[in-house]
């Protein structure tokens, strides 16, 4: 029997120590929810941890930008449709025109509101950029046209929008442009104002070729809400995958990060009758020594 050094005691420290870290460990990650509480936990897996979280940053980003092409498509598609049923309307009265009973007061009536409808026509797209020049060729009221989004017309000459749909910038597609002041379109050829623009002649509701126009301006109108469509369809898809990867990842990111629960109560649990088994055989070890005394008497 020695009296300097105590195995046994040493023996119990050293697992009295090891056990409470072990609790202090369990406690840290059940407090917080995460496995990993400090860098040390789990080096490898805290760089996976962040980059995912990097990415899928990313693509709450992408699924916000795809949100925005939507309701941009939405609005011009809404705006679109407002003007096939002017359009409509107009065929109406150029039919109604044409009517053999009817009189020069009846005709100069439908000529009026078939005017009133060209205004609405030109207010709605407005007067600028038509992608061969910012010449107008028609007079609109204010200077921001009612097709508007955001600031941006709907309607004019402007570069393709690129919409970036992806983790990376590479992942991207365009949202062209819908163009009704092109020169020689339906559209723009229907609601041309000579006064402003002498190059062509205006389209009345009493013009031998009124209806021709209007079925070439319906037939733009009819072609842009198709394209409009395409384009809603793409957004879909590609935000039902992002989606999808978004929910992958989150699900990858939580089995690195987040503790589980029934697990790491059990283990705390264990620790915490291992911390005190080793307090009481601490203290046992300790009193051996004390032995040493009988033979001293």
């Amino acid at each position: 029997m020695v009296i300097n050094t105590n195995q046994n005691a040493v023996e119990a420290t050293s697992a009295l120590q090891r056990s409470q870290s072990a609790m202090n460990r369990s406690m840290a990650r059940l407090s917080t929810g995460n496995k990993i509480v400090k860098p040390s936990d789990d080096t490898a897996g805290l760089s996976i941890s962040e980059k995912i979280q990097a990415q899928n940053s990313r693509i709450e980003a992408a699924q916000t930008n795809i949100q925005n092409a939507v309701s941009l498509s939405q609005t011009t598609d809404g705006f679109l449709e407002s003007m096939g049923e002017v359009l409509n309307r107009m065929n109406e009265l150029a039919v109604m025109a044409s009517d053999v009973t009817k009189t020069a007061e009846d005709r100069d009536l439908y000529g009026l509101e078939f005017e009133q409808m060209k205004d609405q026509l030109r207010d709605t797209i407005g007067v600028g950029d038509n992608g061969t020049d910012s010449d107008p060729n028609w007079n609109a009221s204010g200077t921001t046209p009612i097709g508007s989004f955001n600031g941006i017309s709907l309607f004019g000459a402007r570069a393709d929008m690129i919409v970036m749909v992806g983790a990376s910038g590479g992942q991207s597609m365009n949202v062209s442009q819908v163009n009704l002041r092109e020169i020689g379109s339906g559209v723009s050829d229907l609601i041309w104002d000579s006064s402003v623009d002498g190059s062509q002649s205006d389209i009345d509701v009493d013009s031998s070729n009124v209806l021709q126009a209007l079925d070439a301006a319906v037939a733009q109108v009819a072609q842009e809400r198709a394209n409009i469509g395409a384009e809603q369809s793409r957004l879909g898809v590609v935000g039902t995958q992002l989606q999808v990867q978004q929910e992958n990842l989150m699900a990858a990111n939580s089995r690195i990060r987040d503790v589980d629960v029934a697990v790491e109560s059990t283990c705390l649990a264990k620790n915490q009758i291992l911390t005190e088994a080793s307090v009481s055989m601490l203290h046992k070890a300790n009193s051996l020594p004390q032995a040493v005394l009988r033979l001293l008497v």
